[in-house]
């Protein structure tokens, strides 16, 4: 009579190591199944899916009913469609709840001060003005300072240009009526035809500039932050004098404060549209 084959040494550890990477297999499937299913507006059907996962129906079939039973998908059997679950909504609404933007963007200002030094700022739009939210001063002795709480108006400032780009044709028109476009200096731009012709360009190059529009000898680099409906949110901005902002430094920092505004976007769970306004 045969006894039991012996085990191999090391057989234990490498059955639990398959195991292991099968389950991480399994989870990084199931998270790419709820990202799929996300981007759906109305749901897709276990073909559908299979195809854009590259899984045979089977195995997706599996992985679905697993999520089923935690409901994280739902399925619509009049449609024969896979849809997002309720509990997907609730863990996407924890996330909601947790998001303090002012908190998640200062991190990022702080490296943005450290690679301009300059006064690096967020702006939110409130009442057709922008806010100051948050502030990471440099350690310059001539600097720009505009306190968490202070307001400037939309189109004169660097924040509030880079917030008005992305506004729709419809919410220029109210903030336009509400506020006008009064001049703050010489430079401040003040007819509607104008402005428009600047928020173009704001979105082809992805970020504004202040050219002394609010206060004399004072520059700005603003660029959008975009939630997940790809709203513009909040502006990222670095601000200083003109005598150490030449053309030459702002052609250097709207990349830069262009990119780390992306960070900003990235690290709120948000995304970036095109100039058109697309994904």
């Amino acid at each position: 009579m045969t006894g039991p084959r012996p085990r191999k040494p090391g057989s234990a550890r490498a059955a639990g190591g398959n195991d292991r990477r099968g389950q991480v297999q399994a989870l990084q499937r199931a998270m790419r199944i709820l990202e799929v299913l996300a981007e759906s507006a109305y749901g897709m059907s276990l073909g559908e899916m299979a195809e854009i996962l590259g899984l045979p129906p089977s195995t997706l079939h599996r992985l679905l009913t697993t999520l089923e039973s935690s409901r994280f998908v739902r399925f619509d059997p009049t449609e024969g469609l896979w849809q997002i679950g309720v509990q997907a909504f609730i863990v996407g609404s924890a996330f909601v709840r947790a998001r303090d933007l002012a908190r998640i963007a200062r991190p990022h200002m702080r490296r943005l001060m450290e690679a301009s030094g300059e006064t690096a700022n967020i702006y939110v739009e409130d009442g057709g003005e922008a806010v100051c939210i948050g502030q990471v001063e440099c350690r310059q002795v001539m600097r720009a300072i505009a306190r968490p709480g202070g307001r400037v108006r939309m189109h004169c400032s660097g924040a509030g240009k880079a917030l008005l780009a992305w506004r729709s044709d419809e919410e220029l028109a109210v903030i336009l009526r509400s506020h006008g476009l009064p001049r703050a200096t010489e430079r401040t731009i003040d007819r509607p035809a104008r402005l428009r012709e600047e928020l173009a360009r704001i979105r082809e190059r992805g970020f504004a500039i202040d050219d002394e529009e609010h206060a004399v000898g004072l520059r700005c680099v603003a660029a959008p932050v975009f939630d997940e409906q790809g709203y513009a949110v909040a502006a990222l901005s670095v601000s200083g004098p003109r005598a150490r902002l030449d053309d030459a430094r702002l052609a250097e920092l709207g990349p830069l404060v262009a990119r780390t505004a992306r960070s900003v976007t990235a690290a709120y769970g948000g995304r970036r549209p095109d100039r058109d306004g697309r994904f």
